[in-house]
């Protein structure tokens, strides 16, 4: 019998056929010529070569490669468009001893996702990235990539890019080799068997770095693109090896294998049977939190606080959240304003529970402090029955009339002008709240007020507006709306 040697064949972190359609699973869905074919190959035999196919989880994006899990017998995770490499940080960090790659395309790592890979490559995170710059966004019919080249045409730059209009082709690997963290970059091409093997030694790099710990690296893969270039395969070949390079020269553009450190691993998880005490349960239930003065297990106040910018809407937010901390309480406070830094229209939400805060979104109030009328007619009814209103002026506005809530109608900002200064009418409201329904302790409102408030002055007058606030509501016989 005669005997034979095999020279190449199929890598074993494929899958021996590919599922993703019944009646063509010997072969991938890219285009002939397509450069994508040719990368994974070379990716595949560096997991084979070094042993790491039970180790490995591949980070699949959204364009041409998006079907990579139907092909690579790895761990596999499908990302969000351009979110690949938030992806793969999340990964690795919880899966250290797996080696997380990152594949994307042009317009998903260079477009969408550039804050990402920019902030991994920043962060020095240990992952190795496989970038397919094809220019042209390939999967959704050609429109212009960041990468598409000065004077090329695309779906939308039909003219032509130009450096007045659209700008100059983005250069991912030369703007990541400015940052100091990342290990290794390279950019290379598809133009030729030549280029091909230094891609494959690149690639395998890359991948080596990573099983070292030595954190970021990236590849940058010239490839062609025939079907949306409008060219044979052929010809797009010889455009990556004779057009690309004039302006994404391939190289090196980083290396720092030889002096890396290994990055330290993250400390151990906790045992699984301390995980319901580091989270707080008991029975698989969150344990009530009792408050410093009491049981707060029922506590639940609910805050719209609302006016104007300029009237101190965050900060009494902030107070109350900041009070309700020093009570033991879970709190949540949730801002909203607009870009205007005065007379624009702001409002805060805040929580204040005895369990842990479902949502920091106050939909149905059970307290309103409305500092203005366009406030008070926005939020009026959604304050819970039986809930509290607080609000500013001297009388209510017609067509503002409820039953069913308790109200505290009052100038509150002319009182805090008696005192000295009129932006104290957040504090008075505060302090009339308080008073009426006795949702914190003054030791705890205090505390938090000389924590927040630096001026002495302004402490003081703050301190004499809730006692303000407090007289008036201890006077004040609480009518129905």
């Amino acid at each position: 019998m005669a005997s034979y040697t095999i020279t190449h064949e199929k890598p074993r972190s494929f899958f021996s056929l590919y599922d993703r359609k019944a009646e063509l699973q010997h072969q991938t869905h890219y285009c002939p010529g397509c450069g994508h074919g040719i990368v994974h190959k070379l990716v595949a035999r560096t997991i084979d070569e070094l042993g790491i196919q039970d180790r490995t989880i591949l980070i699949t994006p959204v364009g041409c490669s998006v079907f990579g899990y139907y092909y690579f017998d790895v761990g596999n995770v499908q990302a969000a468009h351009g979110r690949a490499a938030a992806v793969a940080t999340a990964v690795k960090r919880a899966r250290p001893e797996s080696i997380v790659l990152s594949y994307q395309g042009d317009g998903d790592l260079a477009a969408i996702g550039s804050a990402e890979i920019v902030h991994a490559a920043n962060r020095g995170e240990s992952i190795s990235v496989i970038f397919i710059n094809n220019a042209i966004y390939g999967m959704t019919g050609g429109q212009m990539a960041p990468t598409t080249l000065m004077g090329q045409k695309t779906s939308t730059s039909p003219f032509g890019r130009s450096e007045w209009n659209e700008g100059y082709p983005l250069k991912v690997s030369e703007l990541l080799a400015t940052l100091e963290a990342p290990v290794y970059i390279e950019r290379v091409g598809l133009g030729n068997n030549k280029q091909i093997m230094q891609a494959g030694r690149a690639v395998r790099r890359a991948i080596e770095n990573q099983v070292r710990g030595l954190g970021f690296s990236l590849v940058e893969v010239l490839s062609p693109c025939p079907t949306i270039w409008k060219l044979d395969p052929v010809d797009a070949q010889r455009r990556v090896q004779d057009e690309m390079p004039k302006t994404f020269p391939l190289g090196v553009f980083r290396d720092r294998t030889k002096e890396a450190v290994a990055r330290p691993r993250p400390p151990a998880p906790p045992p699984i049977a301390e995980i319901p005490r580091v989270l707080g349960l008991v029975n698989g239930e969150p344990a009530a939190q009792p408050g410093r003065y009491g049981s707060a297990a029922n506590a639940d106040s609910r805050v719209k606080i609302a006016g104007f910018g300029g009237q101190g809407v965050l900060m009494l937010g902030e107070v109350l959240v900041e009070a309700g901390l020093d009570a033991g309480l879970e709190v949540s406070w949730l801002p909203s304003y607009g870009p205007e830094m005065r007379s624009g229209t702001s409002n805060c939400h805040v929580r204040l529970a005895g369990q842990p805060v479902d949502s920091p979104l106050v939909s149905r109030p059970n307290v309103l402090v409305a500092m203005n009328e366009p406030s008070l007619r926005k939020f009026l009814a959604s304050v819970e029955p039986g809930g509290w209103v607080l609000y500013n002026s001297a009388a209510l506005p017609d067509g503002c009339e409820r039953a069913d809530v308790h109200v505290i109608v009052e100038n509150f900002t002319q009182l805090a002008d008696e005192l000295g200064d009129a932006r104290a009418g957040n504090m008075v409201m505060l302090g009339a709240l308080l008073e009426a329904t006795g949702m914190l302790p003054a030791q705890c409102v205090e505390t938090a007020l000389n924590r927040l408030v630096k001026n002495a002055r302004r402490l003081e007058i703050d301190r004499q507006a809730i006692e303000r606030g407090r007289e008036l509501a201890r006077r004040q016989t609480c009518k129905r709306m």
